[in-house]
């Protein structure tokens, strides 16, 4: 890379070179045509010495312009400028027409229009003005010379506001649903000139500029205007189309400079760079039939089972394109029906995993480019796949070039330290009180859904956003209004960003990762809920995984962690999630966590909870590298295991055996609307066998909306169970095996019933009549009418 195309890393001023600016013809070429010469650094120039005159005008006619006051001179040289267009440009006074330019290391400017041609006066620090004996400011264009250049370009003080009063007037009022097409750099044609305007919101700043790769990062050539009491400040610049790199130079209360990068920028550079990048979205999409059928059955009302990923990781150095070409395929091939992605939202540290974010309105770089993204959206969708992204409003980082104090004052953050300061990451968590970072967040949530089509999204951390006194001890904290823990503005901000996603994306659904017992995450707001469609069922998984990492003969001593779940599986719309979380930080992959030394033992107890989890109510998530046993850890650095799977591997044919059981799993789950029509409610659920916990032995049914079952029988020990009497509905007269967890294709025995059961009037767990059945050892049985 060029270092002209490097952004600075620092939040100072770019130094000063030691030599003069690289000539045009020498540089590295800008991505868009310049709005004007690259100008070199800023340091060393001294705003507030008297302004020389020497150089006169060469042209017929020009007279000296009126000179800047001092500090006026001083202000806009320094960036401290509110209203740089009321200085600078064209603009008709007594006596002719005055223009003044602000172009740093120029050696003269000239005044081109039709019949017109003149050289402007030599103020100094890169000032140029002129007083020009017109009738009224024409259409003209500037000529600038340098050392050993001539470029010729539209002056930006020559344009009105490129954002419109209703944006401003929405932004004030904090209810802008689609932010990001007011705030941030936008390509644009303004007044017939095509460019493209920088807008930010930094209420608290001095004075703002525009700093780029198209002005060599000097940032005085480009100040921007304040619009009002909005806090937004604006700047429209002829020629910088997509590809430019920019941050914004803001001038602080006390006078300091700090770079930022845009927190409204739709791209970025590859960490660890940090410069934004202007983009544009030329994708055409092709998911139209999907689009317009995803929201014909209620999320918890439908099939969900989900495939959780890190894109960076699932198969490392792959791009966007190509993970378009390949995961559609595994996935569709395994049956899930949704991905989960876990935060694509560029980030500087990979090791976070993307859940330390700085870029909230960009897909990571890492990659490829936002329409890249697009494109692997659009291809699981056309393979009949819905996409979740994770998305992280909990916390952001304090990386300087960030969302930290980004105008020189707590802006995204709380105002009052212990409010802002995360205790558990090291970050800082937004202030949800204030209505333009509510704005913020509740945006980019429609953001994402309208941009880039995703189906849902999975909100990280919701716990640590509800409480006050999360992670905090007594004296840390400060109660709400009402004496309680609750973060009244954080709920505000959750039942407002979920209220405007459902209203303004059929078929979106919304998932909290909350780890806590409040009440109501899945209810609608008008009922007082936080609203969001399903919430993960973090009680279960820790539950069960404590039962399934006992030895089978400690397992009875620990039977209530497999059937708890179910005193409060209707509370809320549940999913139930082998997530990222369960197998880092030495906890072990999935079937590393399963008792005894022989391998076999722990996959028959890996593929055994398999097809419990799938047949309980409630959704079905699972990492990946966890669909075929993988026996480590998941690093973000190597991915997956995908060796375990090669033929070369003498154990492969049993991690293969994981993977096809998992794909049976979904196919079987697909196909049978008892294991997902009535997840929510207590009707399509039934206890057969809750309390054999010498036998480790648990049954249930599952019952669709139609009245078809389905009845599940697990067996957690390491012994076949013959003549097994299993109590069932007296109505069916037979019943037929559709899943076998043991079966030797999967990696089993092979213990099977090779032929329907008939129920015999028995009685058994209550029942009049039973089912005479052989289980299998550690292994779970579905069986249907």
């Amino acid at each position: 890379m060029s270092p002209a195309r490097q952004s600075p890393s620092t939040t100072s001023p770019t130094p000063a070179p030691a030599a003069a600016p690289v000539p045009a013809a020498a540089a590295a070429p800008a991505p868009a045509p310049a709005p004007g010469r690259p100008a070199a650094a800023t340091a060393g120039r001294n705003a507030k010495t008297p302004a020389p005159r020497a150089r006169r005008a060469r042209a017929h006619g020009v007279r000296p312009a009126p000179a800047l006051g001092g500090d006026e001179r001083a202000r806009l040289l320094e960036g401290r400028h509110h209203d740089p267009h009321g200085v600078l440009g064209a603009r008709a006074q007594r006596g002719g027409v005055v223009f003044r330019v602000l172009r740093p290391y120029a050696k003269a400017v000239t005044v081109v229009a039709k019949g017109l041609r003149a050289e402007l006066v030599d103020d100094g620090d890169g000032l140029f003005s002129g007083l020009l004996p017109l009738t009224g400011v024409p259409d003209y264009r500037l000529l600038v010379t340098y050392d050993s250049d001539e470029i010729e370009v539209h002056d930006p003080y020559r344009f009105l506001p490129a954002i419109g009063e209703l944006d401003l007037h929405l932004i004030g009022e904090g209810r802008h649903e689609q932010l990001w097409k007011a705030l941030g750099a936008e390509p644009m044609e303004h007044q017939g000139v095509a460019g493209t305007r920088f807008t930010v919101w930094a209420p608290n700043a001095q004075g703002v500029r525009v700093s780029g790769d198209f002005s060599y990062w000097d940032s005085v050539a480009y100040p921007m205007r304040s619009l009002g009491a909005s806090g937004v400040w604006e700047l429209f610049l002829p020629g910088v189309g997509a590809g430019a790199l920019y941050k914004y130079d803001i001038t602080r209360p006390d006078g300091s400079h700090t770079l930022r990068a845009d927190p409204m920028a739709r791209s970025a550079e590859v960490p660890p760079a940090n410069a934004s990048v202007v983009t544009a979205s030329r994708y055409e999409w092709q998911d139209a039939a999907w689009m317009a059928a995803r929201g014909a059955r209620p999320a918890h009302q439908a099939p969900m089972s989900v495939y959780e990923l890190h894109l960076a990781s699932w198969r490392p150095g792959l791009s966007y394109r190509q993970l378009a070409e390949q995961l559609p395929a595994y996935v569709k091939e395994l049956g899930f029906t949704h991905v989960e992605l876990m935060p694509v939202a560029e980030h500087p540290f990979g090791g976070s995993w993307g859940y330390q974010v700085t870029g909230f309105y960009a897909p990571t770089s890492r990659m490829g480019t936002p329409d890249e993204f697009r494109g692997l959206v659009d291809a699981l969708h056309r393979a009949g796949i819905g996409v979740i992204v994770d998305w992280v409003p909990a916390h952001f980082p304090r990386d300087d070039w960030a969302l930290a104090e980004f105008d020189g004052r707590p802006l995204y953050e709380h105002q009052d330290p212990q409010r802002a300061a995360h205790p558990d990451w090291g970050t800082l968590e937004f202030d949800y009180g204030r209505k333009e970072v509510r704005n913020f967040l509740v945006a980019n949530a429609v953001y994402w859904c309208e941009e880039f089509h995703v189906d849902g999204l999975r909100v990280d951390a919701v716990a640590s956003m509800l409480y006050l006194d999360y992670s905090r001890s007594e004296g840390q904290w400060t109660p709400n209004e009402h004496g309680g823990r609750e973060n009244l503005d954080a709920v505000a901000l959750l039942q407002e960003m979920n209220a405007t996603v459902y209203r303004r994306c059929p078929g979106v659904v919304t998932i909290a990762e909350e780890s806590t017992a409040w009440n109501g995450v899945t209810r609608p707001t008008d009922s007082g809920g936080l609203g969001f469609g399903l919430k993960w069922n973090m009680g279960w998984m820790h539950d069960t995984l404590r039962y399934m990492s006992k030895e089978s003969v400690h397992r009875k001593y620990h039977h209530h962690d497999m059937t708890f779940g179910m005193v409060y599986a209707f509370s809320e719309n549940y999913v139930l999630p082998i997530s990222h979380d369960e197998v880092v930080h030495g906890k072990g992959s999935l079937v590393s966590r399963m008792p005894g030394e022989d391998w076999w033992q722990k996959r028959a107890a890996h593929r055994a909870y398999l097809g419990f989890m799938w047949a309980h109510p409630g959704k079905q998530l699972l990492f990946m590298g966890q669909e075929f046993a993988q026996g480590s850890e998941w690093s973000e650095t190597y991915g997956p295991d995908w060796w375990l799977l090669d033929s070369s591997y003498p154990a492969a044919p049993d991690h293969r055996g994981v993977r096809d059981l998992v794909r049976d799993l979904n196919r079987a789950y697909t196909a049978a609307p008892a294991l997902w029509e009535r997840d929510s409610v207590p009707e399509g659920f039934a206890w057969v066998e809750a309390d054999a916990a010498e036998d480790n032995v648990f049954a249930f049914l599952r019952y669709a909306q139609d009245g078809s079952q389905l009845l599940a029988v697990s067996n957690f020990s390491p012994v076949v169970r013959h003549g097994y009497r299993v109590g069932v509905p007296e109505e069916v007269p037979l019943w037929r095996e559709v899943l076998n967890t043991d079966l030797q294709a999967y990696g089993g025995s092979g213990v099977h019933h090779t032929q329907p059961l008939r129920p015999e009037p028995v009685p058994a767990q209550g029942r009049a009549a039973s089912l005479r059945m052989t289980l299998p050892p550690l292994a779970t049985v579905w069986l249907r009418p």
